[in-house]
């Protein structure tokens, strides 16, 4: 029996070549920028506010995961041993340096070719737990702080720069411009919309900045009070005082004298509200009001988004802070 066979013309059979082959150039490129699940770049963030940056500038380019889980305090993580296998699978980790000395390692020890360092992309002051600025980290004398006596030796903002960047909405832009820039080179196939996305939202954390600016212009007072001091950028833009009853990390226990001493300065400078915050203990802060007379509120340092949060992301609740500071210090 004769069987005929269809000879593919040379020309489609050249195409079809051509077509295998950028197809499979394609597939290389996917695989070694990182593709994560569905082809996305994989991308792994230490906390929420790292995590917010990377879903907001990557959208649907991203499969973006957090090594601290919604409802986690941030700064005491402990990484397992689960996590540190993703991590070292990851196309970009991003994280804040100074912040989760567990996560700094793992990091360090990763391999990952793109990594974020947020603390890098912005210029870092050290705060005292009263919020008072001490210079820019890495310079050498700082500008005298806070008289009072706090036993505060773990108080990171001693050693160097206070690493709560993210509530300031204008250092959080800087940051957000260095997360777009990794994403276009780990990922230059989308870089186009990495930077429209980055645009995006820094004209929308500068519109915060401006909300912010506007909202505590003119208040009664310039003071308040919160149980951990994570709010020196945000007082430093504004003009407010920020004190703290603990220091930059929220586990370390105040004085005596440092609870007698904002016993005294709530009378002095017209406070009428403590703020505690939600993921963190608000024993000592509904003390120290309860002593005082005073009000509690709550201000949250956005370390991570749960469902008593004052709203379901970070602007959502920057903006309820605006909201509750207005309301202590008394908005004319």
């Amino acid at each position: 029996m004769n069987v005929r066979r269809r000879l593919i013309p040379t020309a489609a059979l050249a195409g079809a070549v051509t077509l295998a082959a950028t197809a499979l150039t394609a597939c290389s490129g996917a695989a070694a920028s990182g593709g994560g699940k569905d082809g996305k770049l994989a991308v792994t963030a230490s906390f929420y506010p790292m995590q917010f940056l990377a879903e907001q500038i990557g959208k649907e380019h991203v499969a973006v995961t957090s090594l601290t889980e919604p409802g986690v305090e941030p700064h005491d993580l402990e990484i397992t041993p689960k996590q540190t296998g993703r991590l070292a699978e990851s196309a970009v980790v991003v994280y804040l340096k100074g912040l989760q000395p567990a996560v700094d390692k793992a990091v360090a020890q990763s391999g990952v070719k793109n990594v974020v360092d947020a603390a890098s992309l912005t210029e870092l002051e050290a705060h005292d737990s009263a919020g008072h600025d001490h210079g820019h980290q890495g310079e050498g004398e700082g500008v005298p702080g806070h008289s009072g006596e706090h036993d505060q030796a773990d108080d990171k903002s001693e050693a160097g720069g206070d690493p709560h960047i993210w509530l300031d909405p204008a250092k959080y832009a800087e940051v957000a411009k260095g997360v777009g820039a990794a994403l276009e080179k780990a990922d230059p196939v989308h870089a186009a919309d990495y930077r429209k996305n980055t645009d995006e939202l820094v004209g929308k954390l500068t519109a915060l900045d401006t909300e912010f600016n506007d909202g505590l212009k003119n208040t009664a007072s310039r003071t308040f009070i919160t149980a951990h001091a994570a709010f020196g950028y945000l007082a430093e833009r504004y003009g407010l005082d920020q004190e703290g009853i603990s220091g930059v990390d929220p586990e370390s226990e105040p004085s005596p004298a440092r609870m007698k001493e904002l016993q005294e300065l709530a009378k002095k400078e017209n406070v009428s509200t403590v703020f505690f915050e939600t993921l963190a203990s608000d024993k000592t802060a509904k003390s120290l009001a309860a002593d005082t007379g005073l009000k509690t509120d709550v201000l949250d340092p956005v370390e991570g988004i749960t469902d008593t949060s004052q709203g379901s992301d970070y602007f959502e609740v920057m903006r309820s802070n605006l909201k509750n500071l207005q309301k202590a210090l008394g908005t004319k």
